[in-house]
């Protein structure tokens, strides 16, 4: 019989009901990956799981096997292409609309404001969705629209959590979020945060733009709120700092 381990795995604890333990593990696997990695080692992976070496090393052969997993040259393991290949499916970007509209709608109303959906584009980045603010005064930005990466606080909040240094990168990343005056807009105010996916994977930034004399605190906390619902609808685990 298995050795009953002392404390449950991270897949114990997160054991979807009725479920199969063995995809749970596996799941459980594949979401150990994050942005800063490249590979893991067997070690490592057991550690982040709490599963032991040998139940890792027979689910990355079956992972390897469906080419979700590889084995780099070094021997650790990393995403395989088959990641990227469902990743680029329509019915997974369908996904994350799907799971975005209702809760963007809902902000709209809450708060009277324009919100967006921010996407990284190569070195800029589009406007995957968007709902605009039912008042008359406010941007006029639409989905699909390209934006720049370094002005705006969406494109700041992409930057930010990619791993661009520097102020105000470093800033928004202690905060979790940001809240830019006129940065792209003289006159427009932007409040913005990550929105996070499975493997704690930036999805994108979703961004309130509100024009200044129309600005109140309570716009931020909404928006951070919102960006943390979408984030756990993904399966992103990343919890945002209280906003300050």
């Amino acid at each position: 019989m298995p050795k009953k381990a002392n404390h449950p795995s991270v897949a114990d604890e997160q054991a979807a009901p009725g479920g199969a333990a063995a995809v749970d593990r596996a799941i459980c696997l594949l979401a150990a990956f994050r942005a800063e990695d490249k590979a893991l080692s067997v070690t490592q992976l057991a550690e982040r799981t709490r599963l032991y070496k040998s139940t890792v090393l027979r689910l990355v052969a079956s992972l390897a096997h469906g080419g979700l997993m590889r084995r780099t040259p070094d021997g650790r393991w990393a995403l395989g292409p088959e990641i990227g290949r469902l990743a680029a499916l329509p019915a997974a970007r369908g996904a994350l609309e799907d799971l975005a509209l209702p809760l963007m709608q809902a902000l709209v109303r809450e708060t009277g404001e324009s919100v967006a959906l921010h996407v990284r584009d190569g070195a800029q980045r589009r406007v995957l969705l968007r709902v605009d603010s039912p008042q008359l005064l406010r941007d006029h930005v639409r989905a699909g629209d390209i934006l720049p990466l370094d002005r705006g606080a969406g494109g700041r909040v992409l930057l930010a959590f990619s791993g661009a240094t520097g102020e105000p990168y470093d800033h928004i990343r202690r905060l979790g979020h940001a809240v830019l005056a006129g940065d792209r807009v003289p006159g427009l105010t932007g409040i913005s945060a990550p929105v996070w996916q499975a493997g704690d994977q930036l999805a994108g930034a979703l961004t309130l733009t509100v024009p200044e004399t129309r600005f109140r605190e309570a716009m931020t906390a909404a928006l951070c709120s919102a960006a943390q619902q979408l984030s756990q609808c993904l399966g992103g685990r990343r919890i945002a700092p209280e906003v300050l």
